[in-house]
């Protein structure tokens, strides 16, 4: 989509600070982190979200979750604790509409939803 921030960053129009990249995943820094580690992990194909996988996504979405354990192992935080969010549509706080898992962690995380 040519409007959507992720796609632009996976394109390079939009400086991000990359933590690591396939053919088929990005993950980079949020730019406005509520934990210590906020990694955010995305398919760099173009899917809304959790609502529009489609049964061809299975691998990718595994490949996604393998990735997430790399990075925690990597962010020294596997051990202590972490956080894996998909927020899904406008009542679930999903503000890109592009699917994205958050990683948080580096400090204790609260149980409250708000």
């Amino acid at each position: 989509m040519e409007d959507c921030i992720f796609c632009k960053i996976i394109k390079k129009e939009i400086p991000s600070n990359i933590v690591y990249e396939s053919n088929d995943i990005i993950a980079f820094r949020d730019v406005n982190p509520v934990a210590p580690v906020h990694i955010l992990v995305v398919p760099k194909k173009h899917i809304n979200s959790l609502n529009e996988l489609l049964p061809e996504d299975e691998q990718l979405i595994g490949r996604i979750y393998t990735v997430i354990n790399t990075l925690v192992k990597e962010e020294e935080i596997d051990k202590t604790g972490f956080r894996v969010v998909v927020n899904c549509g406008e009542d679930g706080g999903q503000e890109v509409k592009h699917l994205h898992f958050h990683i948080l962690g580096g400090k204790k995380l609260g149980t409250k939803i708000s």
